[in-house]
């Protein structure tokens, strides 16, 4: 039974495991991205600007991003080293191709493309001296496969009162400088005010290019500067006549104003290509240009620093934290339905030997071990193939919900005892997780691991965000050490005899316990169900709802089958296999009525955007930043018992703080981003900025005294 059950374990973790290795190792990113630090001037000169030049060529069919890399992928960033006093400016991007991948659309470069920087001399630099400019080049390459890359870049340049252009250069620039959009108002100075407009018609947005002589355009795209403005997978419509021209849009998650429609127009005109910069550019974020002094004391810099505490992590520290964040997802609310029928079958084997107890928890443990693993290693599997995902990825599915919801509901009408699921319907759930026999504790902690997804315990979010940084054989340890936490209280309590004496004899009150069970697992059902409102639209919604009703009319037209005669068997079971397939063909279409993001903010909340982050920190003010999703019970929890609370509330307006909200509860690769620059693979996330310093991370689980201390507001809010 055990090789069978470590056999059947090992299957599960081996694909991810295999598939992650295998895109991980079998090319390496320095093959396919050549980069080189190259400077425009032969020298520096002091109190001047001298433009650098971040060069990268790619193996044929590769390609690297743009500053919006569209559905999927990551830009190239570059943590500088520089002698003190230096500054380097925002990195100019040059205008990305559309890049198809399957259904995603992604924005970035193949062949070779050069990031120009402006890099400010100080006046305190002294001509005879060398400046020895370096830093670190990150960077995601893909293919059909994401393989992340860095390099070392350095460049050592003289200082002196005057400068020569590099001619070595010159071609180079010069075809990176014709590579830039242009300015409207300098390309088009005769273009009217109000010549350029986005507006909205019906669910589509329409670029209007108000402006004479552009019958020669045949082409036009448009490269949102905002992650999530547009759906980027979606026709971009093109019209062209005497007026002008015009290209159709549709809106992405980030609900982006028409009028604050900002990025590049890209137009193919009489054969030649030309581009626009529509709209401001997002402010960078002040932490992006930071340069540092090169010195051994001090660590290249990054644009998003973690956490002190997680700074040190190491693999046996952080598989440590993952077992008490293991332990700790017991205590969730969302494990609790499905452990405590488990305890109830316990209750039954207490009879038992103690050898065949022993087996059933350790089936448990390996039926939640295998589904870890099993998980783990699809999330580094798609993270290495470029997928913005994170923690909890799959409840980001509305078809996953809408399953989970239906088995749950068939184990509460079984608990309910409307009817008596059994072994010949075990695809249902209750008959998995309730038989006797080792595969029902193995199942059992299939299930605890699923419902568990949406809880992220204290100390889990370091600990997992630390293992998707790792390669794919460490972060699977991390993992196994999530699920041993999990499955610890009950394996103990199956491997100590003694342990089960304490627990009262089986009789009538069984039962009874038996049907107030059901009721925790109906309200995990009405949680799931306010899940898939969050996610799909009013069809897909009632197509869910219906699907409960139909996953009810099985289980009764099964339940009515037994001991119906044989036509009456045949007729009950056919009708009860009808019914679940007609609820399987509904959540099938789940996928084709998913909902933007949600609209309805509470009085002082503004939707999060990373390019509202940047501008809000450049002006200094003070944010709090709060990462969230509707399948995320710890975040449901934290909003309702603290941020909600009137005096964290008052706080926030005594103080000036502006609140972003980011709905994680759909995909969306800008909130992905954010957590991985702080250490994070899933939501919550609390950060708190203040003036043009970096972000504070709060802890997973709040109170209201951490919010306000983090906020510099307590005597504000005590004085309301």
């Amino acid at each position: 039974m055990l090789r069978l059950l470590l056999a059947l374990l090992l299957t599960l973790a081996a694909p991810g495991l295999a598939g992650a290795q295998g895109a991980m190792t079998a090319v390496k990113a320095k093959d396919l991205v050549r980069a080189r630090l190259v400077a425009e001037s032969e020298a520096l000169v002091p109190g001047r600007t001298v433009t650098l030049g971040l060069h990268m060529a790619m193996k044929p069919g590769w390609h690297v991003y743009w500053r919006n890399p569209g559905d999927s992928g990551l830009p190239p960033e570059m943590a500088w080293r520089l002698p003190e006093g230096f500054t380097v400016g925002p990195v100019q991007w040059p205008v990305p191709e559309r890049i198809p991948v399957q259904t995603l659309m992604n924005f970035g470069y193949e062949g070779a493309v050069t990031l120009l920087v402006p890099l400010a001399v100080p006046e305190s630099a002294r001509a005879g001296e060398t400046a020895r400019l370096a830093g670190t080049l990150s960077y995601l390459v893909c293919e059909e496969i994401c393989i992340p890359g860095s390099a070392e870049l350095s460049l050592d340049l003289p200082v002196a009162a005057s400068a020569e252009p590099d001619s070595g250069q010159a071609a180079l620039f010069a075809r990176a400088r014709a590579a830039l959009p242009e300015a409207l108002a300098e390309a088009l100075p005769e273009a009217a005010p109000g010549s350029v407009r986005t507006i909205r018609a019906g669910d589509r947005l329409v670029l209007h290019l108000d402006r004479p002589g552009l019958a020669g355009v045949t082409g036009a795209a448009f490269f949102p500067y905002a992650e999530g403005a547009l759906d980027n997978a979606a026709p971009q419509d093109l019209a062209v006549d005497a007026a002008g021209l015009r290209l159709t849009l549709t809106p992405g998650d980030a609900k982006v104003a028409p009028e604050a429609l900002a990025g590049v127009l890209a137009l193919t005109e009489d054969g030649a290509r030309k581009a626009y910069a529509l709209g401001p550019e997002p402010a960078p974020a002040p932490t992006a240009t930071a340069a540092v002094p090169a010195s051994p004391e001090t660590p290249p810099a990054t644009e998003a620093p973690p956490a002190p505490e997680e700074e040190s992590l190491t693999l046996w520290s952080a598989a440590g934290l993952a077992l008490v964040g293991g332990l700790l997802l017991n205590l969730m609310p969302c494990v609790f339905p499905v452990l405590s029928i488990k305890v109830l079958s316990l209750v039954r084997q207490a009879g038992e030997s103690a050898t065949r107890v022993r087996l059933h928890g350790l089936a448990y443990t390996a039926g939640v071990l295998a589904s870890f693993l099993g998980l783990a290693g699809l999330l580094i599997a798609l993270k290495a193939g470029g997928a913005g995902i994170g923690w909890g990825f799959q409840l980001q599915s509305p078809v996953v919900v809408a399953l989970l919801a239906y088995g749950l509901f068939a184990m509460g009408l079984s608990l309910s005892g409307a009817v008596h699921l059994g072994g010949g319907i075990v695809g249902l759930g209750d008959g998995l997780t309730r038989r006797a026999g080792y595969q029902g504790s193995f199942f059992t902690g299939v299930l605890a691991t699923l419902v568990a997804t949406p809880c992220t315990a204290p100390f889990m979010g370091a600990a997992v965000g630390f293992a998707l940084t790792q390669s794919p054989l460490a972060a699977l340890i991390v993992f196994a050490s999530l699920g041993l936490g999990l499955a610890l209280p009950f394996l103990g309590l199956t491997l100590v005899p003694q342990a089960l004496r304490l627990l009262p004899r089986p009789g009538a009150w069984m039962d009874v316990l038996k049907g107030a069970l059901a009721f925790p697992v109906y309200a995990t059902v009405a949680w799931l169900v306010w899940v898939l409102a969050q996610q799909v639209g009013p069809n897909g919604l009632l197509a869910g709802l219906t699907g409960l009703v139909l996953v009810a009319l099985a289980a009764w037209a099964w339940e009515r089958a037994r001991g119906a005669g044989r036509l009456g068997t045949g007729f009950g079971r056919v009708a009860a296999l009808a019914a679940l397939a007609a609820a399987l063909g509904l959540v099938a279409i789940l996928d084709g009525d998913r909902a933007t993001a949600r609209t309805a903010l509470a009085q002082g909340e503004e939707a999060f955007t990373q390019a509202r982050l940047d501008a809000l920190r450049a002006e200094g003010r003070t944010v709090f930043v709060d990462m969230t999703a509707a399948w995320c019970i710890t975040c449901q929890v934290n909003e309702r018992t603290v941020i909600a609370r009137e005096g964290v509330q008052a706080a926030f307006r005594g103080g000036q703080v502006v609140y972003l909200k980011g709905d994680w509860t759909n995909q969306n690769p800008e909130i992905t981003r954010l957590l991985e620059r702080h250490g994070r693979s899933g939501v919550p996330l609390y950060l708190v900025y203040r003036g043009q310093g970096e972000a504070q991370v709060l802890p997973q689980i709040l109170t209201e005294g951490i919010v306000l201390a983090a906020i510099g507001q307590k005597d504000v809010a005590a004085a309301q």
